[in-house]
């Protein structure tokens, strides 16, 4: 055969092979993607395209799988599921999409194992992991050869534990379905963004109906709303595919090696953002007196970048705000006590500076995702304590406290504690007070510090000198007790002062609120520099 004949051979079965790989690309036809459409929502590589970066390669993987293997039941083009690398804010990431256009999401056998593949790529290479969830969950008909081994359904979920502990982000976005074992693969990444209308349940309405005679709709069951407002699942709620992809895309640009983090060694430049309110306005915003209620988020509108707070599990746990937010450029994460009274939907009116079982759980949760992206973490302390009373002891204060104080104590990552009001109580370790190995610890002139208010503690005082006096344990006269408590109250009002703490060295300055933002750019600046490693050591010297 003549050497252009030849070409033309491979020419043309080159080319048949790409008209095939279109057509993979199609995923479930026609009928498919109009059926996405018509709830709202983008195709699987719609999806894809919104969250790369522009003119990002795309480097998939496995677009074969599962290539005529199940025919028995139909077509299952690219398994069901795309997988592949692509930029997203410049940081190369690893993409788990599933396709609802084949057979809803389902997976088959090849689907598992291309996703354990991806997985694995993922782990070897440091490849953080976002995963776009609409999936049915196992294909019933062939669950015998996708649930029980060691390289099917399971090991998915296995994968996600250790990948997580190895320090490697995954992101999950369901942006649909999610139901059954399925369920646990978002619960075990470190950040959740779900979409209105989607479902995050480990048994659908029949099956519940059917196991325990409940009757309950999807989205009371495991709707976006329910996930987010009641059971705390939920870190993002999104009202649809673009935002929750937009979302997804300011989450990434968080991370250390994204093109748009400060953190890259990057200096950040002076006046290069702005806030969304002039620091000026915290004047307006806070009393001396600290009994002036006050939406700690105008506070931090003052303080951060504008337009950069992505506020984490805002609907749960609503007594503290968590959020993701940028300083001049620079990713921080930050924890802050909210002045206002709030309502949840669980738990009712919740005071605000108080800290409850779920706030205490959504803080330590941050925190905990804080370190595993390795962002600087900024404290604004304005608390009262911890919430007490019968109720707030069965819904297990204590705990939920201690599982605040011990990521807390554990974490790692550079710690800046800013002082804006009180800091009371278990409240103040809670918030990382300076037991808590901050960086820096700074308060504002109105800052107040002690284990409880001054009114409290008189009272408190009082009513034990009382009690011993009803007793006969002292001969104390009404007026007595009553010049006694002023006293207590006096000697409280003048330990609390900023300035007692600070010349006890219990906070390292005290500024001026308006030059908050400056000062925390500042402070940034030093805590994000290379920690010293040691390398000259030596062992037995002789004298």
């Amino acid at each position: 055969m003549a050497r252009s004949s030849t070409s033309e051979v491979l020419r043309a079965h080159c080319a048949a092979i790409a008209e095939e790989e279109a057509i993979l690309r199609e995923g479930g036809g026609k009928a498919g993607h109009e059926r996405q459409r018509k709830m709202g929502r983008l195709s699987v590589r719609e999806r894809i395209r919104h969250l790369l970066d522009k003119d990002s390669p795309f480097f998939e993987i496995e677009l074969w799988a599962a290539y005529k293997m199940y025919e028995q039941w139909g077509k299952i083009p690219a398994a069901g599921v795309v997988t592949g690398i692509g930029n997203v804010e410049g940081v190369p990431c690893m993409i788990v999409a599933n396709d609802a256009t084949v057979k809803a999401g389902a997976f088959f056998p090849a689907t598992t194992k291309k996703v354990i593949r991806a997985q694995r790529i993922a782990f070897e290479c440091a490849l953080p992991l976002v995963y776009l969830v609409d999936s049915a969950g196992v294909f019933l008909p062939m669950q015998d050869e996708i649930f029980p081994d060691e390289d099917d359904f399971g090991r998915i979920f296995r994968n996600n534990s250790v990948i997580s502990a190895a320090g490697v982000p995954q992101f999950a976005a369901i942006m649909g379905n999610c139901v059954a074992g399925g369920a646990y693969l978002p619960v075990l990444c470190d950040k959740i963004l779900m979409t209105e209308g989607s479902g995050l349940y480990l048994a659908g309405p029949s099956l519940v109906k059917a196991a325990i005679g409940q009757v309950v709709d999807a989205e009371e069951l495991g709707g976006a709303r329910m996930h987010s407002e009641i059971s705390g699942t939920v870190d993002f709620f999104e009202k649809d595919d673009p935002s929750c992809l937009k979302r997804l895309r300011s989450l990434v640009a968080l991370l250390p090696e994204a093109k748009s983090s400060g953190a890259l060694g990057e200096r950040a430049l002076p006046g290069k953002s702005k806030t969304a309110k002039n620091p000026d306005s915290v004047y307006d915003l806070i009393s001396f007196d600290g009994r002036k209620n006050y939406d700690v988020r105008d506070l931090l509108a003052t303080v951060v970048d504008e337009n950069s707070l992505d506020e984490y599990k805002a609907d749960y746990g609503k007594t503290l705000v968590t959020a993701y937010a940028r300083i001049n450029g620079r990713p921080v994460g930050i924890v802050a006590n909210q002045r206002v009274q709030v309502r949840t939907k669980k738990e009712g009116i919740q005071m605000g500076g108080v800290i409850y079982s779920d706030s205490a759980d959504k803080a330590a949760r941050f925190v905990m995702d804080c370190n595993q992206t390795n962002l600087p973490i900024i404290f604004f302390q304005d608390v009262s304590g911890f919430m007490v009373g019968r109720d707030a002891e069965e819904s297990g204060i204590i705990r939920s406290g201690a599982k605040l104080v011990n990521a807390v104590s554990n974490s790692v990552v550079p710690k800046i504690t800013v002082i804006v009001g009180g800091s009371f109580g278990a409240g103040n370790y809670a918030m990382c007070g300076k037991a808590y190995d901050p960086r820096f610890i700074v308060a504002w002139p109105n800052a107040r510090y002690a284990v409880m208010g001054a009114a409290q503690a008189s009272d408190t005082v009082f009513s034990i000198l009382a009690r011993a006096h009803e007793r006969g344990d002292k001969k104390a006269a009404p007026e007595e007790l009553e010049e006694l408590r002023a006293k207590v109250k006096q000697s409280y009002e003048e330990q609390t002062d900023m300035r007692y703490g600070a010349a006890r060295g219990w906070v390292d300055a005290i500024i001026q609120p308006h030059e908050t933002r400056d000062m925390l750019i500042r402070l940034l600046d030093y805590v994000s520099r290379p920690t010293p490693k040691a390398h000259f050591h030596t062992g037995v010297i002789q004298t």
